[in-house]
């Protein structure tokens, strides 16, 4: 461990740093689940570092960088992560504008989610072993809700005359209208009624499930992530690489395979990049097989 300077800065601890680092995120409008991504690859530097992270050079970071790269195999979004946490701490906390900082870059990969047909899904919702967990995994399905987004829904976003749910704060903050089919309405309504919390939907029901009334914070994410996976496990299906976020991506792709228009799809996932919600035609042939109809109705000599 290098020896620290008596200057106050220098004395910071790597906690320290991780915490300024976290609220300077968290400052910038970041949701906190972004600025524990950021922060984890300052404590990782700072372990691997051994030594005051005040104290790091710049050719520490491009070892550091060509450390989590090739040694650890780190794909592009991982690299995009990294990249931004040694930004925040260096460049807005520790004010170090070095030129590596902007030179390091990740090439933005095109990989493919995994999706399921509506019977693997209709089957996985069936088989939750709780009301709980299978008002929420439908709830994410029917609205292609992210984790967070279901798991934050109030009794105030929810409009059953409208059909609609108000997901508010979602991804880059942004608010957003989907439409809430009847089923999952009266889901929703049943469930809620088994606690009664005058703001949650989905609160942290303690042990024994008796604080739901009284809670003041939603399910914690491993409990929704244990619940998918038993549900995965009863219907059978051991198809790798599914979680939670699978069933946004089966929200996209099923609206996509009945013919909703693409930019609708995006407005009801929060893209803000059409971009993205693109990605779901390499997923399904379907657009495939209706420019081809109309081709041979248009061009057909008979």
């Amino acid at each position: 461990m290098a020896k620290k300077t008596p200057q106050s800065e220098h004395s910071k601890t790597n906690d320290q740093w991780v915490q300024r680092t976290h609220e300077m995120i968290r400052l910038k409008g970041k949701s906190k689940r972004t600025a524990d991504a950021y922060t984890r690859e300052v404590r990782i530097m700072g372990k691997w570092l051994g030594k005051d992270l005040f104290t790091a050079t710049h050719n520490d970071v491009r070892e550091y960088a060509l450390y989590r790269i090739h040694d650890c195999e780190l794909g592009g979004s991982s690299v995009r992560i990294m990249i931004s946490g040694l930004k925040h701490l260096f460049v807005d906390v520790l004010e170090r504008n070095w030129v590596i900082l902007n030179q390091l870059g990740a090439k933005r990969e095109m990989t493919l989610p995994v999706v399921l047909n509506k019977q693997q899904v209709h089957s996985i919702i069936a088989h939750a072993d709780s009301l709980c967990h299978q008002t929420y995994l439908q709830t994410v399905y029917t609205c292609g809700l992210r984790l967070s987004e279901a798991l934050n829904i109030t009794v105030h976003n929810i409009d059953g005359d409208k059909g609609q749910l108000h997901v508010r704060h979602g991804k880059g903050g942004k608010d957003r209208y989907v439409p809430l089919t009847h089923d999952t309405y009266l889901k929703l309504q049943a469930y809620w009624r088994t606690h009664r919390n005058p703001e949650l939907l989905f609160p942290a029901l303690g042990r024994g499930g008796v604080k739901g009334h009284t809670a003041k914070r939603p399910m914690p994410t491993q409990t929704v992530q244990e619940g998918l996976k038993r549900a995965l496990a009863a219907a059978g299906i051991g198809k790798k690489g599914v979680t939670i976020h699978t069933l946004r991506h089966c929200y996209a792709t099923h609206l996509l395979e009945a013919g909703v228009n693409v930019h609708a799809i995006q407005r009801l996932l929060g893209h803000s990049d059409l971009k993205t919600t693109l990605r779901y035609f390499h997923i399904t042939d379907t657009g495939a097989q209706d420019v081809a109809a109309l081709l041979r109705k248009t061009l057909s000599w008979s």
